[in-house]
């Protein structure tokens, strides 16, 4: 089991700096890199990450534009995907993939 934890805490690490560095870029430059897509993260204050389109092939992710659908319908107020749960929910969720 020690084995099976230890790759998940190194792969959710591997994935946050993957993911800020993929921000800083973005942020960086208005345009996202093909086979990304941006998503704005958080209750009250949005954050922005680049994803890989990949994601949407993953179940518990395709729950996650579903919850925006409830919460905004089709308008969102950051011009993107806005996706309302916690950063460190979409960080450990993500994690997994």
């Amino acid at each position: 089991m020690a084995f099976g934890l230890a790759g998940i805490v190194h792969g959710k690490k591997a994935l946050r700096r993957t993911l800020s560095g993929l921000k800083e870029a973005a942020l960086k430059s208005t345009t996202v890199p093909k086979g990304y897509f941006a998503v704005y993260v958080g209750e009250d204050q949005k954050k922005r990450y680049i994803v890989p389109v990949s994601y949407l092939n993953e179940p518990a992710f395709q729950e996650l534009p579903s919850m925006a659908e409830e919460e905004f319908g089709y308008e969102h107020p950051m011009g993107g995907l806005t996706i309302p749960c916690q950063e460190e929910v979409f960080l450990d969720l993500t994690s997994q993939f």
